[in-house]
């Protein structure tokens, strides 16, 4: 465990601090951490504010370096990081993107009210554990071949509807309609490859999740309205996961590649794990036509997992799917570097902004923002742990103004994976669950107790802040009442 942050952290508002630039030499620009007093403690406590400022000096920083309320520490960049770099001058890093490229969050909203579920809600988790492979090396029950890999690497989510796996409809509502078309698969390694094509369609371990869960509370029913999550006590499935083993092969690859790319390009840096290349270099754009690929990989992999959670429920309540309404509200990642436009310092540019741990933003009226969405603001999903809640915010202008047109992505770790392990016992917390009313099914005891509700902040918290440093606005609180765990 690092040791707590000892620089500067000055208070710029309620819900703004900033690392000043003079705290290390070779800084570019200032960090900023949006958080409020009460988060500021823990915040320093495992020195995650020492890599935002590490971040801030790397070549083209473009604005501030930021992080979101949900900061913990992180392989090189903090998770909740956010940095842009010029798209001429700037560069690239793997390790600002993270392992788990495309780890996103999906949203279905349904017609089912919680009475009608919460009877069968056994029936449904077995039904969603049976169908959906999950846990450490799942393997997804599709058989499929290089052919196969290379167009979902390609094509993303249209090979996935094309195939039979979820609806069209469902496309414009995912993140950049589930594709980013410069992928090239030629810059993915065999080894990707072949831990890629037996994964593809599962649900793996860590804090990946299946989860039924119900409407709490509406905070603003018109928004709600429109994007389908119109009532409390409306049913609604969540579904995190990522890459799989391919994203984090790809990442594996060109953390080596860029640890000798800097050497190269004569890049200083204060910590390795932020190894980079220039955008346009040769490695950098291998690099990001490799990560494109990786992110189709992630968005067919939820694609394929919403077919499955359909299917279950046509399964248990003898309907289709179509008659209870289970429809895509939105999919957005959370670790993810895209190309966008700008205006910090007053001046528009292109950059790539580097989300690790933390997801789009965008207001009403933005370019990016669905179609369906452009009156509201495109969604933002928070999941928080599995014992409490998630949200549903929408993206506002502020976002734009102050963060790239960027929020915060969970929760956030508050104790390590081993802490938690040597802190709680499965059946202990899936006792507390069950008298909570949840119904837990797990593919391991690990997964139950490293991902433990006390193992995490307070996403109560963590989304108050962002709404309060008007980067997103809460729109409805969502409650378990089923998960499935890897």
């Amino acid at each position: 465990m690092p040791e707590a942050f000892r620089g500067q952290l000055n208070k710029l508002d309620d819900f703004r601090y900033e690392i000043p630039r003079s705290y290390k030499p070779q800084m570019r620009t200032n960090g900023i951490i949006f958080a409020d007093e009460k988060m500021i403690p823990h915040i320093k406590g495992d020195n995650a504010p020492d890599q935002v400022a590490n971040v801030a000096t790397m070549p083209g920083i473009v604005g501030s370096s930021l992080a979101m309320p949900d900061i913990h520490w992180g392989y090189g960049f903090p998770v909740g990081g956010v940095a842009a770099f010029d798209l001429d001058e700037g560069v690239i890093s793997p390790g600002g993107i993270g392992y788990d490229i495309n780890c996103g969050v999906r949203l279905i909203r349904t017609d089912l009210e919680e009475k009608e579920v919460r009877p069968r809600i056994k029936d449904i988790v077995d039904a969603l554990f049976t169908n959906v492979p999950s846990g450490v090396g799942s393997e997804g029950k599709v058989k499929l071949g290089q052919g196969d890999l290379t167009r979902i690497m390609t094509e993303g989510v249209n090979w996935a509807v094309e195939n039979g796996y979820g609806w069209k409809e469902d496309i414009e509502r995912i993140e950049a309609n589930g594709c980013l078309h410069d992928a090239d698969p030629s810059f993915v390694s065999q080894k990707a490859i072949h831990r890629g094509i037996p994964q593809t369609g599962s649900l793996g371990a860590g804090n990946h999740f299946l989860e039924v869960q119900r409407v709490d509370r509406l905070f603003a029913p018109e928004v709600g309205k429109a994007l389908g999550i119109d009532h409390e006590g409306q049913v609604t499935i969540m579904i995190h996961t990522g890459s799989r083993g391919f994203g984090h092969q790809i990442a594996t690859d060109f953390i080596a590649e860029h640890e000798k790319a800097i050497r190269k390009y004569n890049i200083s840096l204060p910590d390795l794990q932020l190894a980079c290349a220039p955008v346009n270099s040769k490695e950098g754009q291998s690099y990001w036509k490799a990560m494109c690929c990786a992110a189709n990989f992630a968005w067919t992999n939820r694609q394929m997992i919403v077919h499955w959670v359909r299917q279950s429920f046509e399964k248990v309540f003898n309907q289709s799917a179509e008659a209870m309404g289970l429809k895509v509200v939105y999919d957005v990642c959370h670790n993810i570097g895209k190309i966008e436009e700008h205006t910090p310092d007053g001046k528009r540019r292109r950059v790539v902004v580097h989300r690790k741990g933390a997801t789009r933003a965008f207001p009403a009226g933005h370019p990016e923002t669905p179609q369906v969405y452009k009156q509201v603001g495109q969604p933002v999903l928070i999941p928080g742990d599995m014992g409490s809640c998630s949200f549903v915010l929408i993206g506002l202008p502020g976002a734009m103004e102050r963060s790239f047109g960027s929020s915060c992505h969970g929760a956030g770790r508050e104790m390590s994976r081993a802490a938690a392990t040597r802190k709680y016992r499965a059946a202990e917390v899936e006792r507390s669950l069950r008298e909570k009313g949840i119904t837990i099914r797990a593919a391991s005891k690990a997964g139950i107790v490293e991902e433990a509700p006390g193992a995490y902040k307070n996403v109560e918290d963590v989304v108050r802040v962002a709404e309060g440093a008007g980067l997103t606005k809460i729109v409805a609180r969502l409650v378990p009442i089923g998960v499935v765990k890897g």
